[in-house]
Order: C-alpha cells, then structure tokens, then sequence
C-alpha cells in the first residue's frame, strides 16, 4: 500500500475523531476567546489567551484520542485471548442469531449458525465483539494524529484574526471565519451521519453561541 494510500485510509477511518476534534476546538476556543475579547481592548491578551488554550486543548485531546484507541484495541485482545464464560458465550450465541434473524436471515440458516457457535463458545464471543466493537484498522497513533491536526486547526481559526487586525476589526472577523467553519461543520456532521444537514448545522450553532455567551459571562465577572 502506498503512502497517500495509507493516509487516505487513516483519514477514513479518523472521520469520528476529525468532526469531534473540530468540533471541540472551535467551540471551546471560541467561548474562550471572544469572551477575552470582550472583556479587554488589547488583542495581545487575547492572542495569547487563545493560543495557549488552543494548543493545550489540542494536546489533551490528542492525548484522550489516543488513550481511548488503544484501550479499545486492549479490551479487544484481551478478549480473544481471556478464559471463556460458558455463560457469558452462550449470551453472545444468542445476542448474534438475534441479530441475524433481524437482519432477514432465514430461520434454517439460523439455525445452523448458531449450532456451530454453541460448538465454538470463543468464536461466538469474539464474533459478538467484532459486531459491537469492529476494528476500523487504523492504530490509535492516527486517531491522535487527526485528533490533534483538526483540532489544532480549529482553535486557532478564531485566534488568527487578533495577530493581524485591531481589536475591532478582529472581532468581526473572529466570528465570521467561526461562523463559516461551524457551517462547514454542521454540513459535514449531516454528510457523514446521514441525517438532516440543517438540524446538525443549527446544533452546532447553538452550541458555539452558548460557549460565547458563557465565556463572555465569565470574562465581564471576573473584570
């Protein structure tokens, strides 16, 4: 497999972690700093503000994607390899000829697939854990990978505009470049989970609206 192949795979596979990884930084560090922003005229306050907050979140989800991966992949070994519960196997057998009979399965098929899970109890755990918990192939290396990257650059969209424009003009900005990135957001939330693109773009709307509103709550308390 070639490299771009391999990235693209990774990519693919990181989609969850790329949408929650924007989606977290742009709210978080909105909240953040249009709330600095509102509090203070000096757009260096805010620069920094926004900036360190956006590279420790970064970090932190990074460190959190990666850590949840490989605890997924640990759970999953670990089942393989673990002493079998007749009890626990005989519920899996169950739970996946349930699941195929819901599936359209026909009965006599039925039938035989759960003869030969009732002969092999480890296959009809590890089956059962395939089903609820599949292996997307990427390492938990990748998932931190796109976790940091989309949420890097997600925290520092609001942030940009404070380095390069007064204080005024930043703030139209800021909120403008969070504006169009929310939107995209919310259309790739209903893209990739299938469901009505207005309904995600407005949840994601109001989310950010709430974290400013609290930021700049927080910001006019403690001045």
């Amino acid at each position: 497999m070639s490299v771009t192949s391999r990235i693209y795979a990774s990519l693919k596979a990181s989609v969850g972690d790329i949408v929650f990884g924007m989606e977290d930084g742009t709210v978080s560090i909105f909240g953040l700093v249009f709330g600095v922003a509102m509090s203070t005229n000096n757009p260096q306050t805010v620069l920094i503000a926004g900036a360190t907050g956006a590279a420790a979140a970064a970090v932190s989800m990074m460190a959190g994607s990666y850590l949840d991966a490989e605890s997924v992949r640990d759970a999953r070994r670990a089942r393989r390899s673990g002493t079998v519960d007749p009890a626990l196997a005989k519920a899996d057998a169950a739970a996946v000829t349930a699941a195929l009979t819901r599936g359209g399965m026909a009965p006599a098929d039925v039938a035989t697939v759960s003869a030969a899970l009732e002969r092999a109890p480890r296959a009809a755990m590890g089956l059962r854990s395939e089903l609820a918990d599949a292996d997307d192939g990427a390492t938990p290396s990748s998932h931190a990978f796109w976790m940091f990257v989309s949420d890097l650059f997600a925290g520092f969209t609001p942030v940009l505009p404070f380095a390069f424009l007064p204080m005024e003009s930043a703030r139209i900005v800021c909120v403008a470049l969070t504006a169009v990135l929310l939107l995209a957001l919310g259309v790739g939330r209903g893209l990739v989970a299938k469901r009505s693109i207005v309904r995600a773009t407005l949840e994601t709307f109001v989310i950010a609206v709430s974290a400013a509103l609290a930021g700049i709550a927080m910001g006019h308390l403690l001045s």
